[in-house]
Order: C-alpha cells, then sequence, then structure tokens
C-alpha cells in the first residue's frame, strides 16, 4: 500500500507565488510508484483546496485569483489515529486520508512555524521544522540573537522596531554612522528578497526604512559588504544526524525577487551541473539564477563552512531541508553566516544533485525522516493521568 503524501503549499504570505512554483516541482519529483500524491493548496484567505489542475503550474494564475474555479474546497481534520481531507461540497466526493505531510510554504504566517504548529496539531508525520525552528528561521532579528548566543559569525547590525522608529530616529541613525554606509535594510520576517533596500548614504536612511517597515514591524539593518562572494549551503537531517551539500556561489549579485522569479529576470541564468525537473507548465524558480557549483573554495573554506553550518543547524533547532547562505568578504576572507532559508525554493535541489541525490531521492530522504521523528516523539510523553477535574464535579 502506497504512503499518501500531502503536500502542502501557498498561504496568506507575500511569497505566496513562490511556494506554489517550488511545490509544483516538487508535485512533478514526487515517486508516483511509492507514494499516492495529493497537493493541498492554501489560498491567500488560508482556505483549504485540492484537485488535478494543481498539478499544472499554467492554471495558477487562475486558481489564485479564484481557487473555486478548479479546485475542491477541503476541511483538513483528525478521525482517531488518521488525518483525513474531506470534500466540503458535493456528496459524491471521495473523502481521502494523509499519511505524511510536505510543508512546501515561504514566508510569514505559513514557513515561520504557523503551518507546523496546524501539523503538529493533526499529530502527523511531516517534514519540515517544528514551531521553534520555524519561527526562529523567519524572525531575523531573534536568528541573530541565537546567532550571538552561540558564537555564529555575522556582521555587524542591529535592528529598528517600527513603533518608536521616528522618535528614536537620532539614535538609530547614529548607530547606522557607527556601522558606515552603505548598509542593507531588510524587513525581519520576510524571504525571497522582498523590500530589501540599500541605503548608501544620509539622505536614504529615512525614506529606505520607512520603505522596509511597510512590510514588517522589524527592521535589520547591516553592514554591506563591498567586496562579497555569496554562498550557499543545503542541509538535511535531524538535531541527532545531519548531513551537507556541495557549496553553491551565486555569481550575478544581489538579486531583488523579479530577479529571482520573474520571466527572464535572471537573464538567461543557469545552474552549473544542473536540471529543473520535466514538468508540464514548470517554472525554474529559484533553480535560474546563475550559480557555480561547487563554488570555487579552498578545501579549509569549505569545510569552515560546513562546521558553521551545522552549528546553524543545531542553534536554531532545524529540521528537514534547510538552505544556509553566506557571505564571503573578499578583503579579509571572512566568513558571515548570513541567515537561513528553512524551506528553501525549489528545495534546493540543484545543490543535492550535484552530490548525486536526484530530487526523487531528496523527497524519499525528507518522507523517511519525517516517518523517524514522528516514532520517536511518539515515544515521549506529552500528557498524564490525573484526577484534578474530580474535584470539580457537581456533588
Amino acid at each position: 500500500m502506497k504512503i499518501c503524501v500531502g503536500v502542502f503549499f501557498g498561504g496568506r504570505s507575500t511569497e505566496h507565488e513562490i511556494s506554489c512554483i517550488s511545490a509544483n516541482q516538487a508535485l512533478h519529483a514526487l515517486n508516483r510508484d511509492k507514494y499516492d500524491v495529493l497537493p493541498i493548496y492554501i489560498s491567500k484567505e488560508n482556505e483549504f483546496y485540492t484537485g488535478d489542475a494543481l498539478f499544472d503550474l499554467s492554471n495558477y494564475a487562475d486558481i489564485v485569483k479564484d481557487p473555486s474555479s478548479h479546485l475542491d474546497k477541503v476541511a483538513i481534520y483528525k478521525d482517531g489515529n488518521a488525518v483525513k481531507v474531506r470534500p466540503i461540497k458535493g456528496l459524491f466526493k471521495k473523502e481521502m486520508q494523509i499519511d505524511v505531510a510536505f510543508p512546501i510554504v515561504h514566508g510569514t504566517n505559513v514557513e515561520d512555524g504557523t503551518l507546523a504548529g496546524f501539523l503538529q496539531m493533526l499529530d502527523i508525520p511531516f517534514t519540515s521544522c517544528d514551531v521553534l525552528g520555524g519561527s526562529l528561521g523567519q524572525d531575523k532579528a531573534a536568528m541573530k540573537d541565537v546567532f550571538a548566543s552561540h558564537g555564529i559569525p555575522m556582521v555587524e547590525h542591529f535592528v529598528i522596531y517600527g513603533n518608536d522608529f521616528e522618535e528614536g530616529y537620532d539614535s538609530y541613525f547614529a548607530k547606522a554612522k557607527q556601522i558606515g554606509f552603505p548598509l542593507i535594510a531588510k524587513p525581519a520576517n520576510l524571504g525571497s528578497s522582498i523590500g530589501i533596500e540599500v541605503i548608501k548614504n544620509q539622505k536614504d536612511f529615512r525614506e529606505k526604512i520607512r520603505e522596509c517597515l511597510k512590510y514588517d514591524f522589524k527592521v535589520v539593518v547591516e553592514k554591506m559588504i563591498s567586496d562579497l562572494m555569496e554562498v550557499n549551503i543545503s542541509v538535511i537531517g535531524s538535531q541527532e544526524e545531519m548531513r551537507c551539500s556541495a557549496i553553491e556561489e551565486v555569481t550575478n549579485g544581489f538579486l531583488d525577487f523579479d530577479k529571482k522569479y520573474q520571466p527572464g529576470g535572471s537573464k538567461g541564468g543557469k545552474v552549473s551541473g544542473s536540471k529543473t525537473p520535466a514538468a508540464k507548465g514548470a517554472s525554474k524558480g529559484m533553480a535560474s539564477t546563475v550559480r557555480k557549483v561547487p563554488a570555487d573554495l579552498s578545501e579549509e573554506k569549505k569545510e569552515e563552512i560546513e562546521t558553521i553550518a551545522r552549528k546553524v543547524f543545531r542553534a536554531l533547532n532545524s529540521y528537514g531541508c534547510v538552505r544556509i547562505d553566506f557571505m564571503i568578504d573578499r578583503s579579509s576572507d571572512k566568513v558571515y553566516c548570513n541567515e537561513i532559508n528553512t524551506i528553501p525554493g525549489s528545495l534546493a535541489f540543484y545543490l543535492w544533485k550535484h552530490d548525486g541525490i536526484e530530487f526523487d531521492e531528496e523527497c524519499d530522504i525528507l518522507i523517511s525522516n519525517a516517518l523517524k521523528r514522528y516514532a520517536s516523539r511518539s515515544r515521549k510523553t506529552f500528557s498524564f493521568d490525573t484526577n484534578i477535574l474530580d474535584n470539580y464535579r457537581k456533588k
């Protein structure tokens, strides 16, 4: 009997569409000889839908506008030891059961631990970080606090809180001058380069911070490295056991949202040694970025990055497949950890492919690990019998 894998994606997030692209790649990569695959689309109103139209990316422009035009709305609930997916309308619609949840969501309200909390409440195996790992991975300000407590190297930075930015402007600007321009400003809880601003001088400071605050209540401001080498690495595993992928170098500099994801945005980009899985109507997504795999690094530098990556994975209570982004200052040869992506775009399959792991095999690993974690977690004690409520019985 096949395992039924529910692939969750979408959600009320600024990265909704990016999640759809990543999930569509995985829907076509999952091995149908092993799994029944059930796509579960979360609309921007946080309603659940499913349907065969989700396998074809060319349908998504219409689906996002009006999910009910192509899909069946469903309810997801726990029934004994099973997790059921039931169509809300239609007397003769078939009820389905999910054995493993496969979240491929990006951004706030989903990747930040919100969806993980729902899945933990359902008591179902799932392939990504739990609530704590997801929330720490999404909030760049909290992430950097954890980095600091674990001695993980990062560039000089400070955090601006929107509710007191105008009142505390002089103090914040003094911090900016102390670090020195140019600076990078990032909304604390967004990804896919959404809302990132480059602050070149004093004139830019107020305007660019205000722009970032349109997306979040907190903004991380950090020193911009002028002579930068950007390298990324993926880690798969658990707190007990993990492995690192090949290291990539992003060779076309800073990529904003459009350059990463819009058609033609990557200027004819390619991934050395990797191909996007064939899929009807598929987009290459992050795989279209110009990358060098493996990065041109010494063995010593490679080992340094792998060591820090494992430390980050543990410190942030990570699980499943993550991508950890690093910056190397060429002028000093210093390595700085930038951030973690707890559910990376395209699940970083192009990095694992370089190590001989195809996308379907990567999915197998994630599902197998999810089942192992669930079995281990099931052996833990989360409640115990008491008679406290007996004291409140009517006499």
